[in-house]
């Protein structure tokens, strides 16, 4: 006797979506131009949807290109694509890859987690600046680059669409003052204090959502050669344009949360969703969300010293949880 559940009746369930593919490909890639060396390092999950119904109602394989497939096509791009060292470009092309390939296939959802590397500063003499070496690197952070990018073959494989949402992971950010919370909702249950000077800490995870970029058939019928006929005046600001984007987001969530004079974590992140927005005219949308990291001044009364007053506070317990998370997507009109 069968252990395997199958359905009484051909009414009685449906498959009403699906979805697969490869998880947590880490890729290292060492690009040489001559003695320079670039380098990245991703973290790449490749999933795909598509006339794959049978593969789970009938047990039927004939239409599945192999998880294993994916994560080989994944190297294989790493090593020829062009566009290796750009994580938005690299995801299009990893995506528009699998569409075109697979007739089948018609969309493919490409995330891709950047690891931060920096050039080493090697000093190069008395009273010289420092220059970058050409290759030894260091780990400066643990926030990560992100991109999460949507190939829709639907309507066509020469009628591709991607919508792109890049961001930041994880960028741990402090400030010791400039922060204030007073005059919120006081009732039976408050026992928060008003402050009107404290320290202001997050790790920042922050996404932004490109218009959509239309995708040509690929010139080879595979996607295995891509590229945008764009020009540089046509990429500015797209996702094709992610890097130059990338870094004014970074800057301008750092240079906001640093001079802005906090009157909550709500109000400092409409203000740096809001700069992104104004400062980006294809970016649609701007997501935040900012788990506080609380600092707790250290009661020391018992001694007869103050350290709870904003002014006289200066030993500090940091605490993990619970902790507030404050959230909010600001979107162009």
């Amino acid at each position: 006797m069968s252990n395997v559940y199958e359905p009484e009746g051909e009414g009685l369930v449906y498959l009403s979506h699906a979805r697969y593919g490869k998880d947590k490909v880490r890729v290292f890639r060492v690009v040489r131009d001559g003695a320079w060396h670039n380098v990245v390092e991703y973290n790449v999950t490749a999933l795909v949807e598509g006339d794959i119904d049978v593969s789970y109602t009938k047990a039927d394989n004939s239409v599945v290109v192999a998880t294993d497939s994916i994560k080989n096509i994944t190297y294989y791009l790493a090593k020829t694509s062009p566009h290796v060292l750009h994580p938005e470009r690299f995801a299009l092309h990893l995506g528009t890859h699998l569409v075109s390939k697979y007739a089948h296939l018609k969309k493919a959802f490409i995330t891709i987690e950047q690891l931060r590397w920096q050039r080493i500063p090697v000093a190069q003499g008395e009273g010289q600046d420092p220059k970058p070496h050409s290759h030894a690197f260091y780990r400066d952070g643990d926030d990560k680059r992100t991109v999460e990018a949507e190939i829709d073959a639907s309507a066509g494989k020469d009628q591709i669409v991607a919508r792109v949402t890049s961001g930041i992971q994880g960028l741990l950010v402090l400030k010791t003052t400039g922060s204030a919370f007073e005059s919120f909702v006081r009732d039976e249950y408050t026992t928060l204090v008003e402050v009107n000077d404290r320290i202001f800490s997050t790790s920042i995870d922050l996404s932004y959502k490109f218009a959509p970029l239309r995708i040509p058939a690929p010139a080879d019928g595979q996607g295995k050669t891509f590229d945008l006929p764009l020009s540089a005046e046509e990429a500015k600001g797209t996702a094709w344009d992610g890097e130059s984007v990338a870094t004014a987001a970074r800057a301008i969530t750092l240079e906001v949360f640093a001079v802005d004079e906090s009157a909550s974590v709500q109000a400092t992140l409409y203000k740096m969703a809001g700069r992104i927005v104004a400062e980006h005219p294809h970016v649609q949308s701007v997501t935040y969300n900012l788990p506080n990291k609380h600092y707790v001044p250290v009661d020391m009364k018992y001694i007869g010293i103050d350290n709870t007053s904003p002014p006289k506070a200066e030993v500090f317990i940091p605490l993990s949880a619970p902790s507030g998370l404050i959230s909010a997507t600001v979107s162009r009109k």
